[in-house]
């Protein structure tokens, strides 16, 4: 146990550079070190996760502690792996609240925001190769970018594609089991707007956790829906906030959940907010380690991810036009946003991490000489 901890704990303050880069460093530490297990058992892994909603690279984190140490070694290695991030992140959160506003620090922060637009569109980039896998995925992607812009709800549309995703694999396989399938869309129904609390927040949270998939920088298109678009607790410029504090930070980039409770209610708002951003995911994990054996043979979900992911590519697409509306017409900020899109795309072994503090600095410089 001490030893998950430790080898978790390591990672978790290292594991710069998003969800692919934690886990070529786990494959590093626990299959070429440690040899816990093959790396075909490692694989399979890394392919039934992105089955379930969630952050994956966390939840490699869990599994792994799973295979090692059982039940309490999954909660500890998902622990050992979040616990840094949250704390670096609650930090920046405390510092940012403090001093964000002050004129001196203002414009390091004014800089980071159009610097993350570069990150999140080679993310977006990356995510529709994997995403729009077809001409059905593609148009249906393209359609939820579309509706998305137009104001349609994010969660509607995602639970909409697997609906759709689900129709269409019964309709090639089974006529005759359409009408089971109409039950579900009560799940379209409209949730009731909620007054900032400890509850509502984690709720919130727990809301987006249960149907993030994709990547992890999927979630800023579902807090924009969310806290943003339809409860109003944040700006959009304050979302921008979180997201670039979030570039900071090792280990999940969900921990921005944290910056943002903080934002909302201080401490008890980011221990909410953690927990409610995480806590689905042990859940999740937990299930899906029982029940591995029917997931490799089932066809539908496959099928049905398939829907979600092309989804999630198209809500990022939406996500990345409007956020990047906000910074065209400034000429400083939208020369910021165009280096950073130059540089991810162009330099891409260069870290998000280096993105960010660059953004920083030309925001801070342009500041001083214009």
């Amino acid at each position: 146990m001490l030893e998950i901890i430790s080898v978790f704990f390591k990672l978790g303050c290292i594991a710069f550079g998003g969800p692919a880069a934690h886990i070529a460093m786990m494959e590093k530490e626990i299959i070429e070190k440690r040899k816990w297990m093959s790396h075909e058992d490692f694989l399979d892994l890394i392919g039934i996760t992105n089955i379930i909603p969630g952050p994956n690279s966390t939840q490699m984190t869990m599994q792994c502690g799973y295979v090692r140490g059982g039940n309490i070694g999954l909660i500890l290695a998902g622990v050992s792996f979040i616990l840094p991030a949250v704390l670096i992140t609650l930090l920046f959160a405390i510092v940012f609240v403090e001093y964000g506003s002050i004129p001196s620090i203002e414009p390091i922060f004014s800089g980071i925001k159009p610097a993350v637009i570069g990150i999140i569109l080679m993310a977006t980039i990356k995510l529709s190769k994997k995403g729009f896998k077809n001409t059905t995925l593609i148009i249906s992607g393209l359609l939820v970018a579309a509706l998305s812009i137009y104001g349609i709800n994010e969660f509607i549309l995602i639970i909409g594609m697997a609906v759709t995703g689900f129709i269409i694999h019964v309709l090639k396989n089974n006529k005759n089991k359409i009408n089971s399938i109409f039950p579900a869309l009560l799940l379209f129904a409209k949730p009731t707007t909620l007054s900032i609390s400890s509850a509502s927040i984690f709720w919130a949270f727990v809301k987006i956790a249960v149907i993030l998939y994709g990547s992890g920088y999927v979630l800023i298109a579902y807090v924009d829906s969310e806290l943003v678009e339809r409860l109003a607790w944040l700006t959009k410029e304050e979302l921008l906030d979180a997201i670039a504090v979030g570039q900071f930070t090792p280990g999940p980039v969900l921990t921005t959940a944290t910056f943002i409770g903080y934002q909302l209610q201080g401490l008890s708002g980011a221990l909410f907010a953690s927990i409610g951003m995480f806590l689905p995911s042990f859940i999740f994990v937990a299930i899906l380690v029982r029940i591995i054996p029917f997931i490799k043979k089932s066809k539908v979900l496959n099928y049905i991810l398939g829907f979600i992911n092309a989804g999630a590519v198209g809500i990022m697409i939406a996500v990345t036009l409007k956020l990047s509306y906000n910074f065209i017409l400034e000429w400083k900020y939208c020369t910021i946003m165009i280096l950073s899109i130059v540089v991810a795309y162009f330099f891409k072994k260069v870290s998000s991490v280096w993105i960010v503090i660059g953004g920083a600095a030309i925001g801070y410089i342009l500041h001083i000489l214009v």
